[in-house]
C-alpha cells in the first residue's frame, strides 16, 4: 500500500463560494476571488483538495439533494475553467431536527465532528494529522483538532466576525488566519516546506 499523503481539505460556503445562508438556487452560487487560483497552485503541487461541507438545508427541507448536485457540478466546470479541480467531495445533509427521517440523525459526519475527514482518508489514502483545514467558521478550526490537523481561518465568509467575537473566548485558535483561500493556501505551502526541509535536514 502506497504512503499516506497530506491533503488541504476546504469547507464550501464562505471559503470557496460566497457566503449567502443557504445556497437554495444555482443562481445563488459565486466563486471568490481568486478560489481557482489557490486550488490551481495545490494542483500543481500534487496536493490533494477536499472540499467537506455541511448541508444541513436538505436535511432542514430548504432544498432537496439534488441541488447540491447541480451547484457542485456548476463548482466544477467553474474551476475547470480556470484550470483547477478538488479532488474530492464530502457534504453531511444531516441535522437533529431534520424534517425527513433519512436525515434525522446524530451523524459522525456534521462538523466539528471529523467524519467526512476520516471517509475521505479512506477513500483516498490521507494522512490527516499532516494534513490542513481551512474555513470561515470556529466549527472547521475545531474538526481539524480532532483529526490532528493544522486549522486556517479564512476572514471571507462569517471569519471576520468569528475572529472577533468568537475567537476571543475559545481555547483553540487557528495556525494561520488568512485574509482569503489564496493567502491561506500561500501559507500551507511555506509551511509545507518548511516541515519537508526539516524532515530532511
Amino acid at each position: 500500500m502506497s504512503t499516506s499523503q497530506a491533503a488541504v481539505f476546504l469547507d464550501r460556503d464562505g471559503t470557496i463560494n460566497e457566503q449567502m445562508g443557504y445556497i437554495n438556487h444555482i443562481s445563488r452560487f459565486h466563486l471568490l476571488p481568486n478560489v481557482a487560483l489557490a486550488i490551481r497552485a495545490l494542483n500543481e503541487r500534487e496536493v490533494p483538495v477536499v472540499v467537506i461541507s455541511n448541508q444541513s438545508g436538505v436535511g432542514r427541507g430548504y432544498f432537496p439533494e439534488s441541488l447540491l448536485t447541480d451547484v457542485h457540478e456548476k463548482m466544477n466546470r467553474l474551476l475547470a475553467e480556470e484550470g483547477a479541480k478538488i479532488d474530492g467531495l464530502y457534504y453531511c445533509p444531516h441535522h437533529p431536527e431534520a424534517r425527513e427521517d433519512v436525515y434525522r440523525i446524530e451523524c459522525d459526519c456534521r462538523k466539528p465532528r471529523s467524519g467526512m475527514l476520516e471517509k475521505a482518508a479512506r477513500d483516498l489514502n490521507l494522512d490527516l494529522a499532516g494534513s490542513y483545514v481551512v474555513g470561515d467558521r470556529w466549527s472547521d478550526l475545531k474538526t481539524a483538532e480532532r483529526c490532528n490537523a493544522s486549522g486556517v481561518l479564512v476572514l471571507t465568509g462569517y471569519g471576520r466576525g468569528d475572529l472577533k467575537y468568537i475567537g476571543p473566548r475559545e481555547s483553540l485558535q487557528p495556525c494561520y488566519i488568512a485574509e482569503d483561500l489564496l493567502d491561506g493556501v500561500q501559507w500551507i505551502l511555506r509551511d509545507m516546506n518548511s516541515y519537508q526541509r526539516s524532515f530532511q535536514l
